[in-house]
């Protein structure tokens, strides 16, 4: 073995061996004169780069300068993808050039082997923290909740599920306003997680609730069970309360009177309070199947 060889060797070392041991290394063997080579490597550059906090990192050997490594992996033509994880190849990538496929692949790999990168020491980090300001919240106390969440977002200030938790914080304080603010400024990729949509959910429900004496409201609605309107604006008066159970069977027995009353708003507003608890609540599903039950019934 000459000098540049060992070199090589030890630059594969440094560069692919050493770091595969904790990060799934994406190893691409190309050459300058490679037309494909040159149309993959930006694909690969943005999907690892997307990649890189869930541990994925990409290195590039040219079969040309480190003749040595690319017959050690025995290298028959270029563009040719690895992907190594503890100094093994464990998935050939050659086959996907597109930046869909390349994702789906590294993603499956990372899940799979089990890659422990920054973002998922960040989620360690957060996940308890988070687990205690909803207990929190649950428990009735906004404010403690709200003061935890926000050091939680001094740690991971895009995490959809801190933001949207903030939010319903902000709501349970009658602070609609601030809550809106931060639903509003969340990127369209935030926007779209459903911990985030429980959160507008929420919001949406404590701007509808009515406002004036729920006493009175009792009264008309006793006088008149028929009287759909004042049935409905009970109903979102008991969910300003927080009493879910009274507002949820107002609104079904709505439905069970007039499915289509007012376009469906019932309805709409029945999802939208399970919705807001969470869709996979014991209670929201519960409170679905007695939605099925008479809608299908």
């Amino acid at each position: 073995m000459n000098e540049a060889e060992r070199a090589a060797v030890e630059r594969f070392e440094r560069e692919v061996m050493t770091p595969s041991m904790s990060s799934l290394v994406v190893l691409q063997f190309t050459a300058s004169w490679c037309g494909p080579c040159k149309q993959l490597s930006p694909i690969l550059e943005k999907v690892t780069a997307e990649l890189a906090p869930q541990g994925v990192q990409l290195v590039r050997i040219d079969i040309d300068e480190q003749r040595i490594i690319a017959d050690q992996f025995r290298i028959q033509s270029v563009p040719t993808v690895y992907a190594l994880y503890r100094g093994q190849p464990v998935g050939d990538l050659t086959p996907y050039r597109s930046e869909g496929q390349l994702r789906q692949i590294l993603e499956q790999l990372v899940g799979r082997l089990g890659v422990k990168g920054e973002a998922q020491a960040l989620e360690a980090q957060v996940d308890p923290l988070l687990q205690m300001a909803e207990q929190v919240l649950e428990d009735g106390d906004a404010p403690r909740a709200e003061n935890i969440l926000r050091q939680v977002l001094e740690l991971a200030p895009y995490h959809p599920e801190v933001n949207a938790a903030l939010a319903r914080a902000l709501v349970a304080q009658q602070r609609g306003d601030e809550a809106r603010a931060l639903l509003d400024g969340l990127d369209e990729k935030t926007r779209k997680d459903p911990a985030v949509a429980r959160a507008r959910a929420a919001l949406e429900l404590a701007s509808a609730a009515p406002v004036g004496d729920s006493a009175e409201l009792e009264a008309r609605a006793a006088a008149n069970p028929d009287d759909l309107d004042t049935q409905f604006e009970l109903a979102q008066a008991q969910i300003a309360a927080g009493d879910r159970d009274r507002a949820a069977d107002l609104l079904l027995e709505i439905v069970g009177k007039d499915r289509e009353w007012r376009e469906g708003e019932a309805r709409q507003r029945f999802l939208q309070l399970l919705e807001a608890q969470g869709l996979g609540d014991p209670w929201s599903r519960n409170q679905r199947r007695r939605l099925s039950a008479l809608l299908f019934t």
